[in-house]
């Protein structure tokens, strides 16, 4: 019996201490001294469960500086005082983690508190640059109420870009469920369709869009309910997982910068009809759940679901094994939140929080030269740069680009060009030979970043010269840039770039202006300063009125001879930049500031227009002290000002090549008239459809093909080196869809030009890169129509789709003729009859027409002519009069763009008419750019074989003042101008009679979803290669 006795007791003790010894092992654990940081909002009652599930990872691992579900930054329903905010230093935290800012609401569903502060997300961001950090965000930091401008900055730092839809999966999709919202519902019911589901599904919502798509297990939309996480081979050496548990609660749908950053993605098992109607929405049908990179030694980690967010944990957490062993007995169909967190989070945050931080990378020692006690890496000699590289001293003739800070769907201030796409950029740059780049105002960081990262890789560096903006609108309003606010600013800016170019500034959000950490130090790449912009004639006019008798300024780099006040302005800023440095930094480097033909210090006896030639800034005034390297900056384009195209010495100047040069001989007495060197920093040809000015060579501003711009800027880069000129910067790198010219900017909407891309608006089309995605190639293949249904089922043989930039349209000839197209825009506006067609409902405003295949045109109804009534009745321009259009008139114009207004030449008196020029033409030619006879101007092209004739109109053309809103010109002959209307679509009717009367019952209408992000791609035009050959060709780097 006591032997028996004996038996159990020793087994009681090993099952005691079997039992005992994972909490020993767990007590003599290492201990894990990292700081951590919690930022919850979503805390509407003293249940913490938006980061419950992380604290219980973060006692089990023994954070020792971890104190409990208690210890975060957020809000706290249950104290008095219910906001511990988050400290506007972070300075020591280790881990960040951003489980939910959604925030608290009232009753009455008023935000109490919530969403991510710029000033928050700062403090965070400054940590994770300046110190090794991990830090992770959840779902919710890109949702309401977070502010935009803090959702896209976020976005940029992450490497991610959120597409709005959010989504969860239901077990019961029917209106009893008290989860599904009446949010949901109400916005569901709100696009014409009751809520009838029942059963399991997936639930998404996009507030912007304010949609909801339900994908029904019952309705056939899926072949399984399940939401899984599927690691990539990088997650699989974070986690050692391979596939996560089911995930049942909110995600979204971000898309990564480079997919090598995902770690996990989702997966769910659609049927083709789920898949067609996730495609028709553009919602991949795989995104990422877990999204990481790494920024120096910090590692970067977006969760895209509700991780952290658990109703229950175990209390039991001082237990060796314990999660594993959890992780085995929970099954994921009976307790899926409780699997996925045993099986799939505590996994995923031990793996992350147990990666090794990378080695801290030596910095790159760049060689420098040293003068006065300042250290430089740039020096003029002659009429070229030197820059030292690699311990010596090498001469350099300029090519290159400007870059701006627009790209499509965003305006330049919000600063949206992400450090991936500058560095591809770079990248491409670098390819093109080119050795410089200008910029004209700050970047955000990534610019910087990328610009070290890319001269850190590659042998031959790619340069800056850095400019310094200053507001216009000041200068316009007071005429005096001796303003002391407007002084007081510029300073401020110029020490800001300074200070960013050297690594070494942390700068607030301002709305229109980059901002973050900068930390990259690219002094040593900055070829010199170019302050300022384009100067407005009127100010430097009106100063030197104001201050007629300004003493000279004579300072410790620079000093003024016989300058006036504009001057000495300018000399005052650049000896305080140059101080600034030079105490700051110990640096120094050549200096400019932009000038143009319209401030420059040349007469035009030719010019007809008076403020082209009224006002002069004069570098030569501008002098040198201390060693201190000058030169003169211009922006010199061969179309404008007039004289270029008038002064007979210009039209009569030989240039290198024996030719008549009116370019060429501008830059002869440019150069001539200067006792410094003087660089081109910007010269440049759209390859635009659109037209704004002539040149009496060619050399025209727009309606220049790709291949045209390309032996244009070869043209004028020969003529900027022939003429000893520094060199040249192409204007500009990228296409810029936000910009306006003056020939259209009153007929499209201004705050809506970043959405789309504009054929008519040459302003938009200097880049040797084009976004445009051109989603059907007018070639006479017709691949690309696949999956377009048949705009009208009375004729299989038309279709109609679009894109950012045109409408097109398809269809084939009958018995061999060219068919007449009409268009109804405006719902009230339009005629009845146009030439052999009557129209018994709808009235088209455009007619589409062909004298042969070769030969067509687009013309609009007087009525809606907008050119007629801004130059015949709003500006009157056109001669003789015209007669006042009614509506319903069955006249149709020619569309026509100005080219400029009558003009007088005050040399010789003679009167330059108005002139303008028929843009409705339509251009027969192959668009599809990897075609051997691409022309990139081409309209429409027809396949002789098959008959297909494919064309694409630019939205302006058929007056849509922009498409991504679905708004066009209003009934301008009686609102202006300004007039416009909402439309639901375009009608579109076809007739193959040429002369026999015939009758257009109703028209077909073609609709289509407005839109807010619009889709681009990024392409190099043609003019890229041919500047890539020809700047190989430069003797010099």
């Amino acid at each position: 019996m006591n032997m028996k006795v004996n038996k159990a007791w020793r087994w009681l003790i090993v099952l005691v201490f079997l039992l005992v010894l994972p909490r020993i092992i767990w007590s003599f654990g290492e201990e894990r001294t990292e700081k951590v940081v919690i930022l919850d909002k979503t805390v509407p009652t003293e249940d913490k469960r938006e980061h419950r599930a992380l604290a219980w990872v973060l006692e089990h691992m023994r954070f020792e500086q971890f104190k409990g579900e208690e210890d975060y930054y957020g809000y706290f329903p249950e104290k008095e005082t219910k906001v511990k905010s988050l400290p506007e230093s972070l300075n020591g935290a280790d881990i960040i983690y951003a489980a939910d800012t959604y925030g608290v609401y009232d009753d009455e569903n008023q935000l109490v508190y919530g969403g991510l502060e710029m000033e928050e997300w700062m403090a965070m961001k400054k940590q994770v640059v300046d110190h090794p950090t991990t830090l992770i965000m959840e779902f919710n930091t890109f949702a309401s109420p977070t502010k935009q401008e803090v959702k896209n900055d976020v976005a940029i730092f992450l490497r991610t870009k959120p597409t709005g839809w959010t989504g969860r999966a239901f077990q019961d999709l029917s209106r009893e469920n008290e989860e599904l919202t009446e949010g949901i519902l109400s916005l569901y019911e709100a696009g014409g369709e009751k809520w009838t589901y029942e059963g399991a599904g997936f639930v998404l919502v996009n507030e912007e869009k304010e949609k909801v798509i339900v994908l029904s297990d019952e309705q056939g939309d899926l072949n399984g309910t399940e939401l899984t996480m599927d690691f990539t081979d990088e997650g699989q050496q974070v986690t050692s997982l391979e596939k996560g548990a089911p995930y049942t609660y909110w995600f979204d749908v971000t898309v990564p910068e480079n997919e090598q950053d995902i770690l996990a993605n989702y997966e769910w098992d659609l049927s083709e009809k789920g898949k067609t109607t996730l495609e028709s929405e553009g919602i991949p049908l795989s995104f990422p759940a877990v999204i990481h990179h790494s920024l120096e030694q910090s590692d970067l980690f977006y969760f895209a679901g509700d991780f952290a967010d658990t109703a229950d944990v175990s209390s039991v957490y001082k237990y060796s094994g314990f999660a594993s062993m959890r992780a085995l007995i929970t099954p994921s169909r009976l307790y899926p939140e409780q699997a996925f967190f045993w099986k799939t989070y505590v996994p995923l945050m031990k793996g992350i929080l147990n990666m090794e931080k990378e080695a801290e990378k030596e910095e790159a020692v760049i060689p420098t030269a040293e003068r006065n006690g300042l250290s430089y890496t740039a020096r003029l000699n002659g009429d070229r740069f030197d820059v030292f590289e690699q311990g010596e001293w090498k001469t350099m003739t300029v090519k290159g680009v400007n870059i701006g800070m627009g790209k499509p769907g965003a305006f330049p201030g919000e600063a949206a060009i992400t450090e991936n796409e500058y560095y591809e950029w770079l990248t491409q740059i670098g390819d093109m030979n080119a050795n410089t780049i200008r910029v004209y105002t700050l970047h955000p960081p990534g610019f910087y970043n990328a610009l070290k990262r890319y001269n850190e890789e590659h042998e031959k560096p790619i340069y800056v010269l850095h400019g310094v903006w200053i507001d216009e609108g000041p200068l316009e309003e007071t005429l005096d840039a001796f303003n002391p606010d407007i002084t007081a600013e510029f300073q401020a800016e110029m020490k800001k770039i300074a200070d960013v170019i050297h690594g070494n500034a942390d700068i607030e959000k301002r709305t229109g202006h980059a901002s973050g950490v900068y930390r990259a130090d690219v002094s040593p790449y900055v070829l010199g300063w170019v302050l300022g912009i384009e100067w407005n004639p009127e100010m430097v006019d009106h100063m030197k009125t104001k201050y007629p008798d300004m003493a000279q300024f004579d300072g410790e780099f620079v000093q003024t001879d016989q300058a006036e006040p504009m001057e000495i302005w300018l000399a005052e800023q650049m000896e305080m930049i140059m101080n600034y440095e030079a105490e700051q930094y110990k640096w120094t480097r050549p200096m400019s500031f932009t000038n143009w033909v319209t401030t420059d210090l040349l007469d035009h006896p030719a010019e007809p227009q008076e403020e082209e030639d009224s006002a002069t800034v004069n570098p030569n005034h501008i002098k040198p002290k201390k060693d201190t390297d000058l030169f003169a900056s211009y922006h010199v384009y061969p179309y404008y000002p007039d004289f270029l195209n008038l002064e007979e010495k210009y039209l009569t100047y030989k240039d290198s090549r024996g030719e008549n040069n009116s370019y060429a001989g501008y830059l002869h007495d440019l150069r001539a008239a200067h006792n410094m060197p003087v660089l081109i920093a910007e010269f440049g040809i759209p390859a635009s459809r659109g037209m704004t000015h002539r040149n009496a060579f060619g050399l025209n501003q727009g309606f220049m093909s790709e291949e045209q711009q390309g032996s244009a800027l070869i043209h004028l880069y020969d003529d900027i080196l022939a003429e000893n000129m520094m060199g040249g910067l192409v204007f500009t790198w990228q296409d810029e869809w936000f910009k306006r010219t003056w020939n259209t900017m009153d007929l499209d909407d201004p705050e809506r030009r970043p959405f789309w891309s504009n054929a008519q608006t040459n302003e938009q089309q200097f880049g040797v890169m084009s976004f445009d995605r051109l989603l059907v190639q007018t070639d006479g293949e017709v691949e690309d129509w696949e999956g377009i249904e048949p705009l009208d089922k009375g004729n299989e043989n038309l279709y109609v789709t679009h894109d950012e930039r045109y409408l097109y349209v398809r269809l084939k000839k009958v018995n061999g003729n060219m068919p007449t197209f009409y268009f109804d825009v405006h719902p009230s506006i339009g005629s009845e009859n146009v030439g052999n067609a009557s129209f018994q409902s709808n009235k088209p405003e455009f007619e589409l027409s062909f004298d042969s295949e070769n030969k067509g045109a687009l013309r609009v109804d007087a009525y809606y002519d907008t050119f007629l009534y801004q130059y015949g009745f709003d500006v009157p321009m056109l001669k003789p009069a015209p007669q006042k259009p009614v509506n319903n008139g069955g006249v149709f114009n020619p569309i026509r763009l100005p080219l400029n207004k009558e003009l007088v030449r005050p040399d010789t008196r003679e009167v330059l008419p108005f002139d303008y020029y028929e843009t409705g033409a339509m251009r027969f030619g192959n668009s599809n750019p990897e075609s051997a006879d691409y022309d990139s101007l081409a309209d429409y092209y027809v396949n002789d074989q098959t008959g297909d004739i494919e064309i694409r109109i630019p939205w302006l053309l058929l007056n849509i003042k922009d498409p991504s809103s679905l708004k066009a010109a209003g009934d301008v002959f009686k609102e202006g101008l300004a007039a416009e209307t909402a439309i639901d679509g375009i009608g579109i009717a076809v007739s193959e009679e040429k002369e026999a009367a015939v009758s257009i019952p109703e028209m077909n209408t073609y609709k289509w979803e407005p839109w807010n992000e619009p889709v681009s791609s990024e392409r190099l035009k043609q003019s890229y290669y041919m500047l890539q050959e020809r700047f190989e060709q430069t003797d010099t780097k």
